[in-house]
């Protein structure tokens, strides 16, 4: 038996360059992990089957899994004659933002190039990911990177410097693709990328709360006014930065101090069920 753990991740930054032609937008973000992870086991099975075990009502257990399509894309692959069930055994927010399904399948392809002895190497893993999904790629590693094309061009940066995130999720889902169709390119605003890289590669704390940046936060917002609401408690109460992650709803802020970690929790916990605090990783 194999296990495996899939970290959550954060956009410290996340710029919407341009429609392409094969329909996604080009993208410039940094992402890095934080500590609130999802754990996956994984155990050969004779029959050749793909099965996923997962208690939760909004979680599908077929094809529409992404570690499902990921076991999937390796068997098919490496021509892998076993099967395997996959056991998961949720903690990140579904339709979140946070990219827990994608780190679930990163985790399944990592999961399975032990169990199944393939023994690739993960920057090879990585670009048959990008098969499957944008995000799986940076989920992959699991550390901190600017991601660029559809977020499977990768360039390792430095961890963030140490900080406690305050995540909380409003009581909604949020579609990826209608925030994506609802984005006006014509009222991009400056998303500070390199600032943020800056911050990364000198240590600098304050740099990097200064750079935090999220163009589709706007267009999220617009739509669900709770995400708006959720961000000015986050900033009202006291948390260093703060920003919309991914397509949202997820909102997180950054503090230094355990002690200020706990004071944002517990003025957030009147506003949503899904309230954590958790270290940066990246």
């Amino acid at each position: 038996m194999i296990y495996e753990t899939a970290p959550a991740k954060i956009n410290l930054t996340l710029d919407t360059l341009f429609k392409r032609e094969d329909g996604y937008h080009e993208v410039e973000m940094i992402m890095t992990t934080v500590d609130l992870n999802d754990r996956l086991t994984f155990e050969s099975r004779k029959d050749g089957k793909i099965v996923i075990n997962v208690e939760h009502n909004f979680v599908p257990s077929d094809q529409r899994n992404l570690a499902y399509k990921a076991a999937k894309l390796m068997k098919d692959k490496y021509q892998i004659k076993e099967g395997v069930t996959i056991s998961l055994e949720k903690s990140i927010p579904i339709a979140a933002g946070l990219a827990g399904g994608s780190s679930d399948a990163a985790a399944t392809f990592r999961g399975l190039n032990q169990l199944w002895e393939i023994n690739d190497t993960l920057e090879n893993l990585s670009s048959l990911a990008a098969e499957i999904g944008s995000d799986i790629s940076f989920c992959i590693y699991g550390k901190t990177a600017l991601c660029k094309g559809r977020g499977e061009v990768l360039t390792h940066l430095p961890k963030p410097p140490s900080a406690w995130v305050v995540i909380a999720k409003p009581d909604i889902g949020v579609s990826t693709p209608e925030i994506y169709g609802a984005l006006n390119l014509n009222n991009r605003h400056h998303i500070p990328t390199e600032d943020c890289q800056r911050a990364l590669n000198d240590g600098d704390y304050e740099l990097l709360c200064k750079s935090l940046g999220n163009s589709l936060e706007d267009v999220t917002m617009g739509l669900y006014p709770e995400v708006a609401k959720l961000k000015n408690t986050m900033k009202n109460s006291g948390v260093d930065a703060t920003l919309m992650s991914g397509s949202g709803p997820t909102v997180y802020g950054l503090v230094q101090k355990e002690r200020q970690a706990k004071q944002v929790y517990n003025a957030l916990m009147g506003c949503c069920n899904e309230v954590f605090v958790v270290r940066l990783l990246g």
